[in-house]
This record gives structure tokens, sequence and C-alpha cells, in this order.
């Protein structure tokens, strides 16, 4: 630690020492008992990947070569189901033909992938994609109520989401964290030298450069999770310089959510709205994605309706939990804060930020358990503390403009999207489909998982506005 760093910020050093005899009364946090470090949740700050694997995942060998040659086949003759009409009639047998021998495939045990786990999340994200392959290339006009996802991936998929202790189903990890390869393995892992979108449904640059600016932000969160780290590593937080040294890590917490901001920011030039809503998109949906869609019916599965297979969503990114349980954003309105939920905010779903850590590596999760489990919660130090109150703020109020950024965001690719008019060469009969099925919806528009979006999103700003500590 250097000298420099025990000092206040040349602007609020007045003001700090004049509050830091009251601070050092008020806060009598003890030192905590040794914690778990981040590397045994599989989080890797030591290599900079954070939530991202410490290398790319490896193809997969026999017998389960079957699994990346469906895979590779895919996303060569498949087509999005709905932009089939019956006059394309060499394309739907096409896909018809590849989903037969997805039916015939043998029904693997995966006993042998269980005690590596880059294996394991290879084969989650193969099967997982397969899925998402079988069901939305084929035509709606062909589906009744539901559809049937085959045992030959049911069962495989069943198998590794419960060792990983993940959905079933494609998810954030398997999009966007587990999604790359190196361009040189012979050089380093950093974000130079890594390629993402490594598969693709679409196959459109606007997928590619989605998964690449999702990846990135992960990869600035890195950042984040460090300062958690090292908060939680300080011997105590009652000695001035741990009190000089919250602030100093509260400084870069703020910094390092305007990395974030930065990198949504940079996504609306990267990625085209247009081809993002109508061609990408819907292969991310899954059966909980809004009631006008089939339901899946998992075969071999007593009741495939308990199941969580929403599909992939931005509300699974663990750096984005991580920071918000650091700042105790009270998402489930449990706790008494001004201002009071307005009536919107009682109407949003509370339990989605909980629901959406179902859709995430089991070890990431009880990464996030363990920082909810603080024994020195950062906003509780922060309100015993009034020097410390003025940092916290200003990261809550960074991170507030990240949410109001993302529902501009979200504003401008999925809701303008929905009620405007699909790229060139989308045909007419697909826009019509989308069209009739959004009407008998009759609804406001959804995210992925089927939430109402905008309703979700203001409830995640408020909550957040809800933190600030009130500085007299």
């Amino acid at each position: 630690m250097y000298p420099i760093d025990l000092l206040p910020s040349p602007g609020h050093f007045v003001s700090d020492i004049l509050s830091l005899v009251r601070s050092l009364q008020a806060s009598r946090r003890v030192t905590p008992d040794a914690q778990p470090s981040p590397a045994d949740f599989d989080v890797n700050i030591v290599t900079n990947t954070g939530f991202l694997p410490p290398s790319p995942l490896p193809n997969l060998q026999k017998p389960y070569d079957i699994w990346e040659d469906a895979l590779a086949e895919a996303q060569r003759v498949l087509k999005l189901g709905e932009n089939l009409p019956e006059t394309h009639t060499e394309e739907r047998a096409a896909g018809e033909l590849w989903r037969e021998r997805i039916r015939s495939m043998p029904v693997l045990e995966t006993d042998s992938l269980l005690a590596d786990s880059q294996l394991l999340r290879r084969a989650h994200q193969v099967v997982a994609f397969l899925v998402h392959f079988y069901v939305h290339s084929i035509p709606p006009d062909t589906v009744s109520e539901s559809i049937v996802v085959p045992r030959p991936l049911v069962a495989p998929l069943m198998a590794v989401s419960q060792a990983l202790g993940i959905a079933p189903v494609v998810t954030f990890a398997d999009v966007v964290l587990w999604n790359w390869e190196l361009v040189d393995p012979e050089l380093p892992v950093n974000m130079e030298n890594m390629r993402f979108g490594r598969h693709l449904f679409s196959g459109t640059e606007a997928e590619r450069n989605f998964y690449h600016g999702s990846a990135r932000t992960e990869l600035v969160g890195v950042e984040i999770l460090n300062i958690i780290n090292e908060y939680h590593s300080l011997p105590n937080v009652t000695e001035i310089s741990s009190i000089f040294r919250i602030n100093k890590l509260l400084e870069r917490l703020s910094l390092a959510i305007e990395g974030i901001n930065t990198s949504i920011q940079a996504m609306r030039d990267e990625v085209d709205p247009q081809v993002f809503f109508w061609e990408a998109r819907p292969w991310w949906n899954g059966s909980a994605s809004g009631s006008f869609a089939p339901a899946w019916i998992y075969e071999g599965v007593a009741d495939s309706s308990k199941l969580d297979l929403c599909g992939p969503s931005a509300g699974q990114s663990s750096v984005m939990h991580a920071l918000d349980l650091f700042l105790d954003i009270d998402h489930k309105l449990q706790q008494r804060r001004y201002p009071a939920p307005s009536q919107s905010n009682k109407k949003a779903d509370h339990g989605f930020m909980e629901r959406m850590r179902r859709y995430m590596p089991g070890k990431h999760r009880a990464y996030l358990e363990s920082i909810a489990r603080s024994p020195r919660p950062l906003r509780s130090v922060a309100q015993e503390t009034p020097v410390v109150r003025e940092y916290y703020n200003a990261a809550v109020g960074t991170l507030k403009k990240l949410r109001d950024l993302h529902m501009r965001v979200a504003c401008l690719y999925v809701v303008t999207m929905s009620r405007g008019k699909p790229p060139p060469g989308c045909p007419m009969a697909a826009v019509m489909r989308r069209m009739e099925r959004e009407a008998a919806r009759q609804g406001p528009v959804t995210g992925t998982g089927g939430n109402e979006l905008s309703l979700l999103l203001k409830a995640g700003r408020d909550a957040t506005t809800r933190a600030f500590l009130t500085t007299n």
C-alpha cells in the first residue's frame, strides 16, 4: 500500500477530517473470520477474466463429437423457422432432416465428463445450443401447443446442468462467458486476443457484436470483483487507514461502473438494432418467453413446466449481480427506504434478479451468496461512518446513470424495434406471424425471459435510487 492511498482526495480533505472522529466512534465493525477466495467460486481475478473461464472451452472428443458435428451442421443449414414460409420447401426439408438425425442419436452418458469442469461447460453449451436450434428451426405452422425436445438432447443436458448447477437451457454463460476462442493460442488471454461469438444462431455480425460487447462489459467488470475482494480483505473497517482505503475503493468503483457505461454505449454503434431484434433475438427465446410461445416438453422429464427454461438474458450477468449485492440494492423491496416505491414499482417482478441467478453456474451463484452474507455490509458501514457516505452515494449515483442508459438502449433495441419495420429481405409471412402473435398477446413488450421490459428496468433503476444515504 502506498502512503498516498491513505489520504483522502484533496477536495474532500477538510470535511473528511472533521467527520473522521465521529466515524470512528460510530463504526464498531470487527475483523471478520477468514473468507473464501474468489478462486474457490471459479471467479478468476488473478487471470483478469472474472466470471469467464481462464482458457477457451475445448472441443468434445468421442463419443461426444456427434454433438459437435450436429452443432456445426446446424450453423450451416438451419434457418429460423418463422422465416420459412411453405414455399421454402428445400430449406424446410433440410431442417427436418437435421432434426430427424437429432431424434435418432444415441442417448449418451455423461459420467466421464464429471471430472473436468471445462468439458462439462462445453457439453452444456453445445447441447443447449442444439436444443434452441431444434426448437426454433421448426416452422410455426407445423407446431400445435407444444414442442417435444427429444431425449438424446434432454438426458445429457439435464445431467450436465445438474453437475454445473445451471439451468438446462441456453444461458448468458453459454452465449457470452463461454462463447470465445483465442485469436492466437500462443499469446495471453486478453480482450485483444479473444474472438467472441464462436457459435452463432443467426450468423449475423449483429449477434457476434452483441456477444463481444457483453463480454467486454464482463471483463471491464473484473475491476469491480477486485474491489469487492479488497474490501472483504481489509483487517477491519474502524482504523483510519481502513476508512480511507474504503473511500479509495469506492472512487475506483465509480470509475469501473463508468467503464461499463462506456462499453454499453459502444454497443450502440456495433449492433444493428433491426438485425438484432428480427434475426438474432428470436433464437434466444425459451419456453417461458411469453404466453404466445409453444411450451417446451423435455422428453423423459416428469414436469417440464417446473424447469428454468427462459433462455439467456443480460439479467444473468453475475458481475452486475455482484455489484448490486455489494452496494445493497434492494430489488425485492424488503427494506424501508426513501422514496417509497411507486405503484408501478410494486407491480414489477421483484423476484426477477433472484430467479436469474438460477441460470448462472452454481459456483458463481455461491459467490454472490457469499457477498450477500458479508458480516460487514458496505452500505451499513457507510451508514455508520459519515466520512464514507459521500463516496458510497457517488458510486450509487454512477450505477443509477448506468441503469438510465440501459433503459434507453433496451427501448431502442426491443421496444422501438417491436413497433417498427423489419429489415429488407425478411419474409413478409414471418412479419405477419410475429405481428399476429404480438397482437394476440395484448400486453407490453417483454424481455427474452417473458417479463415486462420497461416496468422491470424502471423498477431496477428506482431500487438503485433508494440505496442513496442521507448526508445530514
